[in-house]
């Protein structure tokens, strides 16, 4: 025990690692279980119950905390993170390990922790399915880390055997093959951010439009991100309908507004924030292209929508799509002046920025709107 705390505690690839997500003095930590405690007092105190199925909590603890670990471990922050331990002589094993327990607490505490105190307060649970639900959601992030360092491996051309890799039992190689990689080393867990890419692209005249396209298909999450939200939706119009004389169509542009990674474009790049702040008149030029960019996005989301509800209820017409469009128009206005005003500071990952408060504003008054205009 004493051997474990030694190479786990202070001054260690760990603590600097947990650091850095919780802050100097772990202070994040207790920020979150007090949100927790007071969820669970909140829903508890409201005397809310449902039936809930023990399997769906097992399911949701297990599948939430690999999802949440998945992106975490894909942040364009870590790069940072993992460049100073670099600097330093480490030992493999020990960073993996440390690098995913860091992480893994990080993810169990500021993120799972929330959704299974809801769970716990709004159901009847025995202590047994408790365990069983926290076990789980630890068993997700392992299985994150693992499958993340697995596909990373095959990506690089590295094949060997996991097991005989971590233990440093090299396979021979075959004739005209490459060799193996030696050991599966903390390098995996390596990724450069997307301001580290090969390609540099040059002209004489700057379009803001082509450079933001090119800025969102470079990382893969904020496209996953919005093809997500298209998905949903065509499914949108099958869980919308008309509900005591309310037209929740409007409803639906609300919804679709909600697409954080193209919502927080200066808040996770604080080098492009800076750049275009430097830059005389990007309060209007940047500000304006942002917007339209925003907008266009919004307007194809709700285009699925309407053609979807067509399909099934009908009645799409030209004020409808005007709507669309000027809810699109008002929620990417809206998106735009928070993030120039109101930029969000103090994060430590990019996990962070896509679970801030501030990304239900717009929502939020775009569902009131929605309820207005429904009326």
């Amino acid at each position: 025990m004493r051997s474990f705390c030694e190479k786990y505690g202070k001054n260690t690839p760990f603590h600097a690692v947990a650091k850095q997500l919780f802050g100097r003095k772990y202070e994040r930590i207790s920020r979150s279980l007090m949100l927790c405690l007071i969820l669970f007092l909140a829903v508890y105190a409201s005397e809310l119950r449902v039936q809930v199925s023990p399997a769906v909590l097992y399911l949701t603890a297990a599948a939430f905390s690999a999802g949440i670990m998945w992106r975490t471990l894909n942040s364009s922050q870590n790069a940072e993170i993992f460049m100073g331990l670099f600097m330093l002589p480490f030992d493999d094993r020990e960073m993996m390990i440390s690098y995913a327990a860091a992480f893994g607490g990080y993810t169990l505490i500021t993120k799972t922790a929330v959704v299974l105190a809801l769970f716990f307060a709004a159901a009847q649970w025995s202590a047994a399915e408790i365990g069983a639900a926290v076990l789980l959601a630890c068993l997700g992030c392992v299985v994150s880390a693992g499958w993340y360092a697995a596909i990373h491996l095959y990506k690089e051309g590295r094949e060997s055997n996991l097991w005989n890799a971590f233990h440093g039992k090299v396979p021979e190689a075959k004739a005209g093959e490459p060799n193996p990689r030696k050991r599966l080393d903390a390098y995996v867990f390596f990724q450069p951010s997307i301001s580290y890419g090969k390609k540099r692209h040059t002209g004489r005249k700057g379009y803001i439009l082509r450079y933001l396209l090119r800025y969102i298909t470079s990382n893969k999450n904020y496209l996953v991100n919005t093809a997500g939200l298209w998905l949903i939706a065509g499914l949108l119009p099958l869980m919308l309908g008309q509900f005591d004389g309310l037209n929740t169509l409007p409803m639906g542009f609300a919804i679709l507004c909600m697409n954080t990674p193209i919502c927080i474009l200066l808040s996770c790049d604080p080098d492009l924030e800076q750049a275009v702040r430097l830059l005389p008149g990007q309060s209007v030029r940047f500000c304006g292209a942002y917007g339209l960019f925003i907008a266009l996005v919004n307007f194809a989301g709700s285009s699925v929508y309407l053609v979807s509800w067509q399909v099934i209820h009908g009645g799409i017409g030209i004020a409808e799509v005007l709507t669309a469009a000027g809810f699109a128009a008002a929620s990417a206005a809206l998106s735009v002046y928070l993030e120039w005003r109101h930029p969000i500071r103090g994060w430590k990952i990019e996990n962070d920025l896509w679970h801030h408060p501030r990304k239900y504003i717009v929502p939020v008054v775009m569902l009131l709107a929605g309820a207005v205009a429904g009326m």
